[in-house]
């Protein structure tokens, strides 16, 4: 008897995947009910179901469950299918416990316990299936073929199963998901023989302009390997079967994609086997193809773009009109239109901080500004090296998703005097990412909403305080490459928002840390922020709390700190600052980490960006989960008049502040431009040049050095290329230094050691 370890390793996660958690919770009740299906198996491994209400379900092996054969009037996978998987399973588990050969008498019975028939006779009645008017047809009656369309050919037999008395071999445990296999293992004829032919040559298109994988390996904690596509996620929950590969793309692209998830796990096979060291880690991120030079329009756009960053360098913030804003929109949509996203979105970004200094907004910042000019250079620098990853993916700026289920993380309110801004994160569970969906709203003169007040007001049928602690349903969402969404209500019922509920709890490995220390270790090192690919919620995180410490308040850097353990034992520091666009904010996210002290409750989480500084764990909050409920500090009441415990000072790092004084020069000459620097700022350069040699960061000197130098002799238009080293050198030791040196430890003065340096 051939046993069936494809429909043995489907999981419920993985069966609401191929359908939703209601068709599963549907057949469930039926099987507990007595109203499951007559099992057999034939010969070749058909496993074959008559149900109650005599709906006849057959699951030929290499197919999915999406074009199997089923009597009843779904067009998708039905009840039936999902049923008949479970009842495979439940015999299996039964009769390996009890030692019997094959699934046997008792597969015979299953569903005759006893249970009323279907409700609905002949028909899939549940809302939450996939119906269709066509009349119901006899199993065997051919099917529209996709990503399961079986390797092998033949009409199965219809003779029961043998039993156990004539069983040749006895019926396996459920096998438990290895975690030494790889995707890497499927070929093209195999690629071919599943996906079809017009798949492959979709995903041969997109290879050849190159594109930019997340790998993830199977582990006992989270078994199915996985690929993180640009605008899409790949899964491969059944071992060696190419068939049940699941992604959150449409239906239009699953073929497509799914291939391009294969052929980045081969590259990254062959990456590894083309390192010197055996014992080299497993590659996590590779660029498949695109490796050749950037085709012409593509360079002439990048050229644009330099060429305008150059003109802002050399005359400044200060002397760009709307004439300069209009060449950077134009450039903007060149480097798109030639799929070289991350400058694009670098160049839009100046535009956004030219437009909000025009404005006098909040929202320009001199060093801001700084850094997007040396982006763009270090860019075209590192292009030669990975053109595919350090420009943007190839692949298209948006793709369309199917039915995906999202998990609110909290939200975060930014803005200036002209306009305010939502940003909602969401985890994608089945994707094991973090999402986020974007809203601006213009304001009329004489209105400045808070975060509060923003949170009333309607995105997708609901209030935005509703939608930030919700679960949301949609089978109208787009993705973009940068891992913004957008999500339309569409038809009726098309988008449903429910409230949270305990759904952070259930959040995969991937999303709900409980040690962040190896959660860190694990995500291994990343390129410069400079180069490294511009994708929003990379960092978004939820972490599981296994005790508050502390909570103090720094009035001189207006910024609230919490030190709290994880279930690792791990310290993490809950840093928020102070947005004047939310003055209730510090408030709430005291009191939601103090619910303990008050004896309210316990805080079991806490939503927001996890990352290294100073040698510390640190976690910029967005939510926190606590008996009480969700609390979303950006969207609290309240003024900010709460009397709050004040924390110890902290000692300022050396390093730190050398750095940070030279990029504050470095930025202020790019705000008054090379060709009209003041006295006070030559001035400020070269005292920062002195420090950052008595500090000991001795290339660092030499660089700003270099830029007085040349600014002096040469010129302002020599001195473009001095500056731009200087800024990408302090910007990228600044970010290595914060990451890797250990913070002064807070003190009172009187108890304080004096910190080396060195």
């Amino acid at each position: 008897m051939t046993v069936r370890t494809d429909l043995l390793a489907l999981t419920p996660r993985t069966l609401a995947s191929l359908a939703n958690k209601g068709l599963v919770k549907r057949a469930e009740k039926d099987l507990t009910a007595g109203s499951g299906p007559l099992v057999t198996v034939t010969a070749d491994g058909t496993v074959s179901g008559r149900f109650p209400d005599g709906t006849e379900t057959a699951l030929p092996p290499g197919r999915s469950l999406d074009t199997t054969d089923c009597a009843c009037a779904a067009t998708g996978v039905c009840r039936h299918r999902i049923g008949l998987v479970l009842a495979y399973q439940r015999d299996a588990d039964a009769d390996a416990s009890a030692g019997a050969g094959g699934v046997g008498e008792g597969v015979e019975n299953a569903g005759q316990g006893g249970g009323s028939a279907s409700e609905a006779e002949g028909e899939c009645t549940s809302t939450d299936e996939c119906t269709s008017t066509g009349e119901s047809r006899p199993i065997g009656e051919s099917q529209p073929t996709g990503i399961g369309t079986p390797t092998t050919s033949g009409t199965p037999t219809t003779e029961s199963r043998p039993t156990p008395a004539t069983s040749p071999a006895p019926a396996p445990a459920r096998p438990n998901t290895p975690t030494d296999w790889s995707p890497a293992e499927f070929d093209d004829d195999a690629l071919t023989a599943a996906l079809g032919r017009p798949a492959l040559v979709a995903a041969r298109r997109v290879r050849d302009r190159g594109y930019v994988a997340r790998l993830h390996r199977p582990t006992p904690d989270d078994p199915e390997p996985r690929v993180e596509l640009p605008t899409c996620t790949v899964r491969f929950p059944v071992p060696h079967e190419l068939g049940y590969a699941l992604t959150d793309a449409s239906d239009a692209l699953r073929g497509e994609v799914v291939a391009l998830a294969v052929w980045a796990f081969r590259a990254a096979e062959e990456e590894r086997k083309g390192q010197a060291l055996a014992d080299a880690p497993p590659v996590t991120e590779v660029s498949v193809g695109g490796r050749t030079a950037t085709t012409e329009r593509a360079d002439e756009a990048l050229r644009t773009a330099l060429a305008l960053a150059d003109d802002l360098l050399l005359e400044g913030v200060q002397q760009a009109g709307p004439v300069f804003a209009g060449s950077l929109a134009r450039a903007r949509e060149s480097l798109t239109a030639a799929s070289l996203h991350w400058p694009a979105g670098a160049v839009a970004e100046l535009r956004e901080q030219i437009d909000a200094y025009t404005a006098r907004g909040t929202h320009y910042e001199a060093e801001r500004f700084a850094v997007l000019l040396a982006e763009l250079h270090a860019r075209h620098r590192a292009a030669a090296h990975d053109p595919v990853g350090v420009l943007g993916t190839k692949e298209a700026s948006e793709t369309q998703l199917r039915r995906v289920r999202l998990v609110a993380l909290g939200c975060r309110i930014g803005g200036t005097a002209a306009d305010r801004s939502a940003e909602t994160y969401f985890a994608h569970a089945e994707a094991g990412i973090a999402l986020v969906l974007r809203k601006r709203w213009d304001l009329t003169e004489g209105r400045a909403p808070t975060g509060h007040e923003l949170s009333a007001r309607r995105l997708l049928g609901s209030p935005l305080r509703s939608l930030a602690t919700a679960n949301v349903v949609s089978e109208h969402t787009s993705r973009a490459a940068d891992r913004t969404v957008a999500i339309s209500r569409g038809r009726i019922a098309a988008t449903s928002i429910t409230p949270l509920g305990s759904a952070w709890r259930d959040l995969p490995g991937s999303l709900l840390i409980r040690d962040t220390a190896g959660h860190l270790r694990a995500a291994g090192e990343k390129p410069p922020r400079l180069i490294r690919p511009r994708v929003a919620a990379d960092s978004v995180r939820v972490v599981e709390v296994a005790a508050v410490e502390s909570i103090g308040y720094d009035p001189a850097a207006q910024r609230l700190e919490a030190v709290v353990r994880d279930l690792a034992g791990n310290e993490v520091l809950v840093s928020a600052a102070y947005n004047p666009l939310c003055p209730g904010g510090l408030d709430a996210l005291a009191a939601a980490l103090g619910v303990e002290d008050e004896g309210q409750g316990q805080v079991h989480c806490i939503s927001g960006m996890l990352h290294r500084a100073h040698g510390r764990i640190v976690l910029d909050p967005l939510a926190v989960l606590t008996s009480r409920g969700v609390t979303v500090p950006d969207l609290a009441p309240g003024t900010g008049d709460t009397t709050l415990t004040m924390s110890a000072p902290r000692r300022s790092d050396p390093i730190t502040a050398a750095l940070t004084s030279a990029l504050t020069a470095l930025a202020r000459a790019a705000h008054q431009g090379l060709r009209h620097l003041t006295s006070p700022t030559r001035t400020h350069l070269t005292e920062c040049a002195t420090t950052l040699q008595r500090t000991g960061l001795h290339t660092a000197a030499r660089l700003v050095r270099t830029l007085n130098t040349t600014l002096r002799h040469e010129g302002a238009t020599a001195a473009v290329s001095a500056w731009v080293n200087a800024q990408i050198h302090l910007t990228t030791s600044l970010e290595l230094h914060a990451e890797g040196a250990e913070e002064t430890t807070r003190l009172p003065p009187a108890d304080a050691a004096q910190v080396d340096p060195g």
